[in-house]
């Protein structure tokens, strides 16, 4: 199976989100996908191996046909490690706001204020 980055580079082409949009909807054979779609039967046909290779689409044969269909369990390994990518990203960020929220309160602490004398100038 594939890794999480392995699954976002194969995801990451228009034209296989276009795919994998379309293999939502019901299973299809690669002239039906063709059809739907601005590119050529045999572009289709690699993107469905890419899309094959990490495990988000599966292969059915039915006689003569081959059908494409979604991996449920992969896209769920896909939405997974993307939703890690977020946590870590939120987590970076309220760590840094709270280290500048520190610092900020520090420099304020460290300003010192101006007393006024009570000499007179003479």
């Amino acid at each position: 199976m594939a890794n999480g980055w392995e699954l976002l580079g194969a995801f990451s082409d228009p034209t296989r989100q276009a795919v994998l949009n379309l293999l939502r909807e019901r299973s299809s054979t690669v002239g039906e996908l063709a059809t739907r779609l601005p590119v050529s039967r045999p572009a289709v046909s690699q993107h469905l191996q890419v899309l094959k290779s990490v495990g988000l689409v599966e292969e059915e044969r039915r006689g003569t046909r081959h059908y494409f269909r979604l991996n449920p369990k992969t896209l769920a390994e896909l939405r997974s490690h993307v939703d890690s990518m977020w946590r870590d990203a939120l987590v970076a960020f309220s760590d840094f706001a709270k280290k500048e929220t520190a610092d900020h309160g520090k420099s304020n602490s460290k300003k010192k204020t101006r007393t006024h004398s009570t000499k007179r100038a003479r």
